[in-house]
């Protein structure tokens, strides 16, 4: 357990950063979601839509911290690659 002031001020400061990450996580996780509801429905348009919506919001967890660059990259590029492979 935590003994000194400052200590006790971190184990604060990362409770409250731990639930905005993982609220950021879960929104992320829903829009991965949509995209891939939109593939197995079939339905191109809505899928190219809503990836574009996802990759947004990958980015932007990417610049707060949330996910790592490369793992956003990655997970938007093979979103992407299963989006394009519905045209063909």
């Amino acid at each position: 357990m935590a003994n000194t002031n400052s200590a006790k001020k971190m184990v604060r400061k990362i409770a409250r950063k731990t639930a905005v990450n993982k609220a950021r996580r879960s929104r992320v996780r829903t829009f991965v979601k949509k995209v891939e509801m939109a593939i197995v429905s079939g339905d191109q348009a809505a899928a190219k839509t809503a990836l574009v919506e996802a990759e947004s919001e990958l980015m932007r967890a990417v610049g707060k911290g949330v996910y790592h660059k490369n793992t956003g990259s990655r997970k938007v590029s093979r979103l992407s690659a299963r989006v394009k492979s519905m045209s063909a």
